[in-house]
């Protein structure tokens, strides 16, 4: 039963609440008045309300892109900087080889005249440098991988083709490795009963061939077996054959990598099993770095440049920029990085499904190579990436 109090104090209840709700949307109008007034959006906090004692602003640094532009920290990514992988196949000899690469959209094995043809659409963007890799065909290899230095083996027609098509325009880089030369898929000569990499062995024959890429034009020959003492006595051999002004460009710390499937699929140079007979190595972590490996760079770093070595390079790429700032950071030579096939074909993959920008992504990443010390880069997306530089001049 309700008491004349409890009346009392719930009337006066309902008077007070009926009160607080109109002084609520007394303020509420105003300010959304206040708002409206300003142009900002209703409970914004008021000025007084939100200002800081903030010293230093960086922001102030971001706000025009004139600005931007003019303290940029990175110089930008130039088509001069970029190094053209190509793939080349016999078509004579294998006629019925695939020339789209199904895990590298976009990249194509290339007959010797096509290679001629895309350098010189690659030189018309501004991209001056390129790297011959080619696909041996199956006939041709062996255990020693011998015809590496066949005078008229493939890379060496690209080669002279490429110097006789271009002359000076064109830089040629060559590869200087036996994977893609012998039955065993590896960057040496496979020790039948121990299964190991032979390390001199191999450097000797390294030398030949780089001796006789030096003798079809190539302006720099570029190890990528990862041999050691290589680069002193490929030095030596050039230069005992007056081959003085052709460069070397080591591959100082290239990584055991999962990211080079793609590439191994253009070349049909994995690794391959010897069977009951023989003894061959699964993988080539006894001669490739540790991808746990830090420090060990700078080790393979000093040898190099001791060795004779005129640029030295990081591979892969991306996932080992902290490398790449490392040997920028200990050398005076250039350093060079590979944007290799599994980080291009991450990428194809990302955009090709609608899930990133491939072009914003690709300059990004180019941006990172450079940021990160590196001097040249090897890149698929070379052409396509200087075109896109060209759009924005």
């Amino acid at each position: 039963m309700r008491t004349a109090s409890n009346r009392r104090l719930g009337g006066g209840a309902g008077r007070t609440a009926s009160s607080l709700a109109e002084r609520r949307e007394g303020r509420t109008e105003a300010v959304s008045q206040a708002a409206a007034e300003l142009g900002v959006p209703v409970g914004t906090p008021t000025r007084e309300a939100c200002k800081q004692e903030i010293a230093d602003r960086p922001r102030r640094n971001r706000k025009a892109a004139i600005l931007r532009e003019a303290i940029r920290e990175t110089p930008p990514v130039l088509p001069a900087n970029m190094i053209y992988p190509l793939f080349v196949y016999d078509h004579v000899m294998e006629p019925e080889t695939e020339t789209e690469i199904s895990s590298m959209p976009g990249v194509r094995r290339h007959t010797v005249e096509g290679v001629v043809k895309e350098v010189g659409e690659a030189i018309a963007v501004g991209v001056k440098q390129c790297v011959v890799f080619p696909k041996t065909p199956d006939a041709l290899k062996t255990r020693l991988g011998e015809e590496c230095y066949n005078s008229e083996g493939l890379a060496q027609r690209t080669i002279r083709a490429l110097k006789d098509a271009y002359g000076d325009e064109v830089f040629v880089h060559t590869d200087v490795a036996l994977d893609p030369y012998n039955t065993d898929g590896h960057d040496g000569i496979v020790d039948d009963l121990t299964g190991r990499v032979l390390n001199d062995e191999t450097v000797l024959m390294l030398c030949k061939q780089a001796v006789s890429q030096a003798e079809a034009g190539a302006d720099c020959v570029a190890p990528s077996d990862m041999m050691d003492g290589r680069i002193g006595a490929i030095r030596q051999a050039l230069d005992d054959n007056g081959f003085e002004h052709v460069s070397i460009m080591s591959y100082c710390a290239k990584y055991a990598s999962a990211f080079y499937g793609p590439f191994r699929d253009a070349l049909d140079s994995a690794p391959v099993a010897g069977g009951v007979q023989r003894k061959v190595p699964k993988d080539k972590k006894t001669y490739q770095m540790d991808p746990g490996n830090y420090r060990e760079a700078l080790r393979e770093l000093e040898a190099d440049e001791a060795e004779g070595a005129d640029v030295v390079m990081v591979k892969p790429g991306m996932p080992y920029l902290d490398v790449i700032r490392l040997l920028r950071d200990n050398t005076s030579l250039p350093v060079a990085a590979y944007h290799v096939s599994g980080e291009y074909a991450m990428l194809k993959a990302a955009a090709a499904n609608g899930w990133v920008d491939e072009r914003e992504c690709v300059l990004e990443a180019l941006t990172c190579f450079k940021r990160a010390g590196a001097d040249l880069i090897l890149t698929y997306y070379a052409k396509q990436a200087a075109a896109w530089l060209q759009e924005e001049d």
